[in-house]
């Protein structure tokens, strides 16, 4: 797969989104009031947070009650001991933590701070005594799959889905973007077996093309009050990448027994 130039395109002027909307609806909605025409290959990069208001996964802090293990460890990071207690509930198990800090491996899988919940550009309660935060979507890879499902029926084009969120790394500042979830595209790209430049065989090289798109994506949509939660890219071509190397976001997950830093 050859790319000489990639386009990111915003979808603006989207609307709050709030739970129980019809988010596909919304998503298709506004690439018609934008008058963006899908072509073959696009990709449409979606901020986990919206497919989260959606599904209503809100959860008001004051109607949680701590665990004793959450209460321990919430002294331990310096945390709320009723945000370490939904934590604790949306995760499998505990990475590392120290003063500030709470790694654990959410439910789905990744390895992840706070089981990537979240009180940023949420809307919260008027009363002062109610603070909300918000889980990550059930199933992202579900979701994508539904978009991408929607789309092809209802255009006859084959597009991919990613679903994105937010991360810091080990070892590195910042955050970048990482696929949660993906439809329609080799999420993880398995390029053992082909050639570099000089004629040598790749022996280990699998890229996380989903991520990559993902990371590119958060360059438009932001962290702060952009208000852009879909990204389209354009330029990838990935019917020739055969749909039998297509996979989801779940493949770019390590196991455990192969991940050197658990």
């Amino acid at each position: 797969m050859a790319v000489d130039q990639l386009q990111l395109l915003a979808l603006k002027n989207f609307p709050l989104v709030s739970p129980g909307d019809n988010l596909i609806n919304l998503i298709i909605q506004n690439l018609g009031e934008q008058h963006m025409m899908l072509e073959p290959g696009d990709v449409l990069v979606v901020a986990q947070k919206v497919v989260s208001k959606a599904e209503d996964r809100y959860v008001a802090l004051n109607e949680i009650e701590p665990s004793e293990q959450a209460r321990q460890l919430a002294v331990e990071v310096d945390k709320d001991p009723r945000l370490v207690e939904v934590i604790l509930r949306e995760s499998n198990s505990v990475v590392r933590h120290c003063p500030g800090v709470l790694i654990v491996e959410h439910k789905l899988g990744y390895v992840m701070a706070n089981a990537g919940i979240d009180a940023s550009n949420i809307e919260h309660e008027a009363s002062d005594t109610v603070e909300r935060v918000l889980l990550l979507p059930e199933s992202p890879d579900d979701f994508a799959e539904q978009l991408r499902g929607r789309i092809v029926r209802l255009f006859g084009v084959n597009i991919a889905v990613v679903i994105n969120d937010s991360v810091g790394r080990a070892w590195r500042n910042g955050t970048v973007g990482m696929a949660l979830g993906a439809a329609g595209l080799p999420a993880l790209r398995d390029r053992r077996g082909e050639k570099d430049l000089f004629g040598r065989t790749l022996e280990v090289t699998e890229v996380a093309l989903a991520d990559e798109l993902a990371s590119a994506a958060s360059i438009i949509q932001g962290e702060g009050d952009e208000g852009i939660p879909v990204v389209l890219l354009r330029g990838l071509d990935i019917a020739s990448m055969g749909k039998d190397t297509f996979n989801n976001g779940a493949t770019l997950l390590r196991p455990k027994d192969k991940d050197l830093f658990r």
